[in-house]
């Protein structure tokens, strides 16, 4: 009874932590989406290997994306004629430094390794792809579009060509449907998982695996790496981990790696880049990941990085509103489409079956299936 306790008040410690300032970056991922065209880096991307790596990777911090919808965008930045090494920038800048992401960083672990986590993923995004670029040389790049215009009707190209009008019912929309949506069942894993480790784990144990700063580098990078997170869900994850006693550079290796290298991503750079950017990719962003996490903990290991309570008795009324709302959203989008599914199938039921309403049709249906028994006797 007491761990079913302690690992509910661990639950609501982790989404106190994190919730206003989720509920904030959504907001302002909307606004943004309003306001950026949706042809944005697709337009200006260059075709450059230098210039493409930095714009791809710049364009990536304002775009309003998470880890689940930047591979479909990414894919389709490829097929416009973008270079290998600007798409694998674009996949690591652009989920790590979305504006919810980073406010989600500051409201676990504080200013100094925020500014750090978004900085240092910048770099690794840019050298990631000037490193691909300079291994797999495109002296022609493919389009893959069919032709020059933007490969739809007259009139759909001229709707998407008008300017967008500023709708603050569509930011809502986008933000509290579309990309929570997203990242509904990533984060509620997360939140879980971050409880578990803190209520379960015993620290005696943990603490002789962090003692060892290589050893944890290693196990951490071999967690993170196939495990699939978004940007903003591994938080609650790290937290928990450093609860237990985790360095803040190990913890970057797993915000870095998890949402980065994740299963699905590595499958979709396989595909769509090749066996070879597939190796630049992973062992780039793993080698650049030990170099900062060692950088961190040579120069800011005396720094308390938790930047919340263990105590929820001193959250804040905002707090525990914003905290309600998350959970609100959470459970509704985790519960609908198990209730879709169950009310399409009870009304598939409905049509294939039919009510027999007396006596009557029930001896006449009888009377059939008897006729059609002895119909087939010899």
């Amino acid at each position: 009874m007491n761990f079913a306790i302690d690992f509910a008040n661990n639950f609501l410690i982790l989404l106190d932590a994190m919730a206003i300032y989720i509920l904030i970056g959504l907001l302002i991922a909307g606004i943004l989406k309003q306001l950026v065209p949706d042809d944005f880096v697709i337009k200006h991307l260059g075709k450059g290997s230098t210039s493409s790596v930095l714009k791809a990777t710049l364009f990536g911090i304002p775009l309003p994306v998470c880890s689940c919808s930047v591979i479909p965008l990414a894919q389709g930045l490829r097929k416009e004629g973008a270079s290998k090494g600007a798409v694998q920038s674009f996949l690591i800048s652009t989920p790590i430094t979305g504006v919810d992401s980073i406010l989600a960083t500051f409201s676990f672990f504080g200013f100094v390794f925020t500014v750090f986590r978004v900085v240092s993923s910048v770099i690794i995004a840019i050298i990631v792809g000037l490193v691909q670029n300079f291994v797999e040389k495109e002296d022609d790049i493919k389009n893959f579009k069919e032709d020059s215009s933007c490969g739809c009707s007259n009139s759909s190209c001229a709707s998407t060509e008008e300017k967008k009008k500023f709708s603050l019912k569509n930011a809502f929309s986008y933000a509290y449907k579309t990309l929570f949506i997203d990242m509904v069942k990533p984060l509620f894993i997360g939140l879980l998982l971050g409880a578990i480790f803190t209520t379960f784990t015993p620290k005696e144990y943990t603490s002789l695996l962090f003692e060892n700063q290589i050893l944890t580098y290693i196990v951490i990078m071999i967690f993170a790496m196939p495990l699939y997170v978004c940007a903003t869900a591994s938080l609650p994850i790290a937290a928990a981990f450093i609860l237990q006693g985790m360095s803040g550079g190990a913890a970057f290796i797993f915000l870095t790696a998890g949402p980065a290298t994740s299963a699905i991503t590595m499958s979709v750079v396989y595909k769509t880049l090749g066996r070879t950017s597939l190796i630049v990719y992973v062992s780039t962003i793993a080698i650049l990941s030990f170099i900062f996490a060692f950088i961190y903990d040579f120069f800011f290991a005396n720094i308390n990085i938790i930047n919340f309570s263990n105590n929820i008795e001193e959250s804040t009324l905002i707090s525990q509103i914003a905290s309600l709302i998350m959970l609100a959203l959470m459970s509704y989008y985790l519960i609908k489409p198990w209730v879709s599914r169950k009310t399409i199938k009870e009304e598939k039921i409905k049509k294939t079956s039919f009510v027999l309403k007396d006596d009557n049709e029930k001896k006449d249906l009888n009377k059939m299936i008897f006729k059609k028994e002895n119909k087939f006797k010899v």
